[in-house]
């Protein structure tokens, strides 16, 4: 004797499955799950066939795929699945990419809140911003040696760097105001650490030495943040001029 088969009724299902009776109705409305039975006043019920197909669509929806993309899967015989895929892959990449970007991003904020004794919260939404914006300057490959250079340095070494770069701005802008040729050799000591601190963060990489320029140069008011502008830009240059070298 045939084992009668046991049907669900929507509010079963959804409790079994942990999808909502909403959801359930609304795949039903758009033809991607409708119920093999209903009741004779018109309830749904749902068979074996319709749960592995609600099987289905979740699993596909785990993989990202939108509802119309699931629909074209199960009900289109020309369906390329293998395009879907590769549009999905090429999509995760670029979220991972985007999340490697942001966790580098909060590391070295981090990092930045580590060496201040107390920031303020418009001192940090100011350093989130020159975080992002330098994004714009570098490119991808730029900005991961950067950090990839931070993290070699270590956490305590990053901190002594930032922690020094506002007494240097600070002392090279007396000098400026002060009228010090740049050929002096108080000038010249100060113009030495300018560029040993600036190596410790490009790697005596010119075009990311470029980048951080033209973003100070292009955006002036965030270049005043950090005490910089063009003079003492200038300044320092001429001081790298005027340096006699070793010997």
């Amino acid at each position: 004797m045939k084992t009668k088969e046991k049907l669900r009724k929507v509010g079963e299902l959804a409790r079994e499955t942990g999808i909502s009776v909403r959801t359930l109705h609304w795949y039903d409305e758009i033809g991607l799950l409708s119920p093999s039975h209903h009741t004779a006043s018109g309830h749904r019920l749902y068979a074996a066939g319709d749960i592995a197909r609600l099987a289905q669509i979740r699993s596909l929806r785990a993989l990202g795929f939108t509802l119309g993309e699931v629909r074209g899967c199960l009900l289109q015989p020309g369906f390329a699945p293998r395009g879907v895929v590769g549009l999905h892959i090429e999509r995760l990449r670029e979220q991972m990419d985007l999340q490697r970007t942001l966790c580098r991003r909060l590391e070295a904020i981090a990092r930045h809140l580590d060496a201040a004794e107390e920031v303020s919260a418009g001192e940090f939404l100011k350093t989130i911003e020159g975080m992002t914006m330098l994004e714009r300057y570098v490119t991808p490959e730029q900005m991961a040696e950067l950090h990839e250079r931070g993290a070699a340095l270590g956490d305590e070494q990053v901190r002594a760097v930032d922690a020094e770069w506002p007494a240097l701005i600070a002392s090279m802008r007396a000098e400026m105001d002060q009228g010090t040729d740049p050929g002096d050799p108080r000038v010249q000591q100060l113009a030495r650490r300018w560029r040993e601190l600036l190596n410790a963060f490009s790697g005596g990489n010119a075009e990311v030495e470029g980048g951080v320029a033209r973003m100070y140069k292009e955006n002036p008011d965030v270049a005043a943040q950090y005490g910089l502008d063009g003079k003492l830009f200038e300044y320092v240059s001429s001081a790298w001029a005027a340096d006699p070298g070793p010997g």
